[in-house]
């Protein structure tokens, strides 16, 4: 049996997990929106169309937060087409995914979902074919209280009060060549700029979030990333990242190793902020929007040939892909001292911890479970911490076989720990936890069995969660042991 020893202590810290580090992701793509979370008809639908059940699915994730409307999307929307009557709303061709767009869920309906959902809008703006001033007449829809023309708009459309909305990105991706009107380093720093002081000038407490690198296999990395923020670093409060994993030909290990790769990309963005930071003699330390991460297939996207509606980007998930979603959840974890959000792309359908049928159920996909454990139990600070394991020989390197989180909430006591095991073999598990104080198990769950089993209509359970042996707890040491091929969650009380 393979070993692995984890050492922590409770005074060294990582860094406080933001709750935003749980957010997710929705754009007009696909069935994300229509037959997602907006189906009017539906037997679960409300008054407002909103599907209930995937209501109930999202509220189970414990999301703080919603990046809408894009994405690729955003970059050719013209956020006016989604408001008022929805009978007079235009029917228009969606270029970025080759889809026609109805606009019958717009800006409105969103704040109104993410109400009900118990979450919080993350708006992006278009900086593609849009300009400054849509993006500046944008924020005064939405946040400014009254007496001016788009203020005066959003009463007449039925909000009487202000959205409120603080988290903005600007633009999506626009170092791309696929994103509409993609651009320069420098361009795109000269027309952020303009659009974050325009946008401002509404609403000085907005945060505001830059494009930086699509990522690493970009030509233009880091260098876009530093041009970006040699001219932004001061009127941002967020440079973005983006980054998807998926299995194409390679081994198993490849794929399990994407959390390293995922940890070096992020400390490259470090390194390029860092320099600027250090060339502008800056006090500011640039945190990270992690805002679109998943396994995504890509080879298997496709295009949908102007329809509606289309069955696009829904991949189904595995129990292998959600150990490899699971590790790159420890590694946002493990990097939230500079991490600060992170957005689950996508939410519904499209890539998604939820999937459902039109007029019909849903389900949840593998990867919905270690999220909402996560989501739901990753509080307080990540604990720095020391693992000893055997490694996996992959295209990245020697990689621990093990990947792994630590959080702990002092006001709570709670401690928790969050373990992938990659190897093919069971792992005798043992930890030395210093300084949380008589722990006591309160919750054990993992998940394990054939890496290829997937959930659906017809079988919605082949892949979850189970309880698992309490692992034994002598003072500060505990032992456990590990399924082969695994994701694990512990939970401890301890001081308070």
């Amino acid at each position: 049996m393979n070993t692995v020893n984890i050492f922590a202590d409770s005074r060294v810290k990582i860094g406080r997990i933001e709750p935003a580090l749980f957010g997710a992701f929705v754009e007009h793509l696909g069935r994300c929106v229509y037959t997602g979370i907006y189906e009017p008809g539906h037997p679960a639908a409300d008054e407002d169309g909103f599907r209930t059940d995937v209501l109930r699915l999202v509220k189970g994730l414990n999301i703080p937060l919603v990046r809408y409307p894009g994405g690729n999307f955003v970059s050719g929307y013209n956020w006016l087409d989604g408001i008022g009557p929805k009978a007079d709303r235009p029917t228009r061709l969606d270029l970025a995914w080759k889809t026609t767009e109805s606009n019958q869920f717009g800006l409105d309906e969103f704040v109104k979902w993410c109400a009900k959902a118990q979450t919080s809008p993350m708006m992006a703006v278009n900086l593609g074919t849009g300009t400054p001033q849509d993006a500046a007449s944008l924020v005064e829809y939405c946040n400014h209280p009254g007496g001016s023309y788009y203020s005066d708009l959003r009463k007449a459309n039925g909000a009487a009060d202000p959205y409120g909305i603080k988290t903005w990105c600007l633009g999506n991706e626009m170092d791309g060549p696929w994103q509409i009107c993609g651009m320069s380093a420098q361009d795109y720093a000269d027309k952020a700029l303009a659009a974050a002081k325009m946008m401002r000038y509404v609403d000085p407490s907005i945060k505001l979030v830059a494009c930086g690198s699509s990522g690493m296999e970009m030509p233009s990395f880091p260098e876009w990333d530093r041009a970006v923020l040699d001219t932004l670093y001061e009127e941002v409060d967020y440079i973005s990242m983006h980054r998807y994993y998926w299995q194409e030909g390679g081994s198993d290990a490849d794929f399990f190793a994407s959390y390293r790769d995922m940890n070096e990309f992020i400390q490259m963005i470090k390194a390029a902020s860092d320099y600027i930071r250090a060339k502008h003699r800056s006090k500011k330390v640039m945190p990270i929007s992690f805002d679109e991460w998943n396994v995504w297939y890509q080879n298997q996207q496709g295009r949908a040939d102007w329809s509606t509606e289309p069955h696009i980007l829904e991949d189904n998930y595995s129990l292998k892909d959600a150990l490899v979603f699971a590790g790159m959840m420890n590694t946002l974890i493990n990097n939230c001292d500079r991490v600060k959000i992170a957005c689950l792309a996508q939410l519904v359908n499209v890539i998604a911890p939820i999937f459902t049928e039109k007029s019909g159920g849903s389900f949840k996909q593998s990867t919905y479970y270690p999220f909402q454990f996560m989501a739901n139990h990753a509080k307080g600070n990540a604990v720095s911490h020391i693992i000893v394991c055997e490694a996996m020989d992959a295209k990245q390197g020697a990689v621990n076989s093990v990947s792994s989180s630590i959080s702990f909430d002092e006001g709570s006591g709670e401690l928790a720990v969050f373990l992938v095991n990659y190897n093919d073999a069971a792992a005798a598990l043992t930890m030395e936890l210093r300084g949380f104080g008589d722990l006591k198990p309160l919750e054990s769950a993992e998940m394990s069995g054939k890496l290829d089993a997937r959930n659906s209509f017809e079988a919605p359970d082949a892949v979850a969660p189970y309880a698992c042996g309490a692992p034994v707890v002598k003072g500060q040491n505990v032992s456990a042991e590990l399924a082969p091929l695994s994701y694990t969650m512990f939970r401890f009380g301890g001081k308070k």
